[in-house]
């Protein structure tokens, strides 16, 4: 409701009197009104007005108040309207039944004019402060998703941009992992997991994955050929590295987050091969997090199809090959399975972020 428009209040009283009476009390309000003569007829009119409050009778024949507002209930569109129960059962148990359904007030018949303006002002401005109070809260979160985003962008750049060939790498790879994902669950893979919820989180972690290589030398990531097997060592810490970053941001939070958890996982985890072989820890298939599992096989395939300052990039078909080769070794083989469907779609994705 705008702020130039007025309330609406909802009457719900089988005796059309009874209608009148609540409305002639409560014109000096500067409402508008709108009304049902049933349970079942205010069902579906509240679903459509969508009133700031709702006056209910407890008395009627077919259904009760109280089961007319157990239905609204369920409906998460009128769930949140705030309800007067307005009757003359005056019993303690049907005044507690009344607020049990999350009632916001009981007035019993007869009631006095003043009475009832005085509580449905007060209600109304009630829902209005929550109403505004749940927008500005929305209005927050959305900046501070947004703000989180941006920074999130920012940390995988910044490692990437230690390396001036992999300037669209975090764009590739992140598009990888959520295709994979999402394809994984339309197998029927890892359901329980890789929920809808939990597919955006490992979208926005996977620039992270290499966050942990702003730690390691210049003369080891830019250098232009093969590493020593001390180097090697070296490189292979970045891992670690990006895992306590995450960390140390997990303890500037003062608790670990959903997030957090997924792009340490990844950091720590996305070099690890299934047999075992990988680092840091030496990790063998499902000890491996899934997200890293995930993250493996879009890192490798976009370093395969990227120039690097130690390599050419290989052809979309050559890098399939390679990928084939580590079915069972380095990569799950139900992500390899996966792989194979979308491999024509990672090849576009590849093309449209070209570095």
């Amino acid at each position: 409701m705008s702020s130039t428009q007025q309330p609406l209040i909802f009457i719900v009283d089988d005796v059309p009197e009874n209608i009148q009476i609540a409305m002639s009390h409560l014109k000096e309000l500067h409402c508008d009104f709108a009304y049902a003569t049933s349970g079942e007829q205010a069902i579906e009119r509240i679903a459509a007005t969508q009133p700031q409050l709702i006056l209910m009778d407890v008395m009627m024949p077919g259904m009760s108040g109280f089961k007319t507002v157990e239905l609204l209930n369920q409906n998460k569109v009128t769930r949140s309207i705030p309800v007067i129960f307005l009757t003359a059962r005056a019993e303690s148990e049907d005044v507690v039944q009344g607020f049990n359904l999350g009632g916001v007030d009981y007035i019993t018949k007869p009631f006095k004019g003043v009475e009832l303006r005085s509580r449905v002002r007060h209600h109304l401005e009630l829902h209005a402060y929550r109403t505004n109070l749940e927008r500005l809260v929305e209005e927050r979160s959305r900046e501070a998703e947004l703000l989180k985003d941006v920074i999130i962008e920012a940390m995988g750049e910044m490692a990437e941009y230690r390396d001036p060939e992999t300037g669209s790498h975090i764009h590739r790879t992140r598009e990888y992992v959520q295709l994979l994902a999402e394809t994984l669950v339309s197998r029927g893979h890892f359901c329980d997991q890789l929920t809808p919820d939990y597919i955006v989180l490992l979208r926005k972690s996977a620039p992270l994955h290499d966050i942990g290589k702003v730690a390691i030398r210049d003369s080891i990531l830019l250098k232009p050929g093969k590493l020593t097997a001390e180097e090697f060592e070296d490189m292979k810490k970045h891992t670690l590295y990006g895992e306590e970053v995450i960390a140390n941001l997990e303890q500037m939070a003062g608790h670990p987050t959903s997030f957090l958890s997924c792009a340490k996982e990844i950091a720590g985890s996305h070099h690890e091969k299934v047999d075992g072989s990988g680092y840091p820890r030496g990790l063998k298939g499902n000890e491996i997090p899934l997200a890293g599992r995930i993250m493996a096989i879009a890192d490798v395939y976009d370093a395969l199809i990227s120039k690097r300052v130690y390599k050419d990039a290989k052809p979309h078909a050559e890098a399939l090959k390679i990928m084939l080769a580590g079915n069972g070794t380095h990569f799950d083989p139900i992500l390899i399975e996966a792989f194979l469907e979308l491999e024509p779609v990672f090849h576009q994705i590849a093309d449209r972020h070209i570095d």
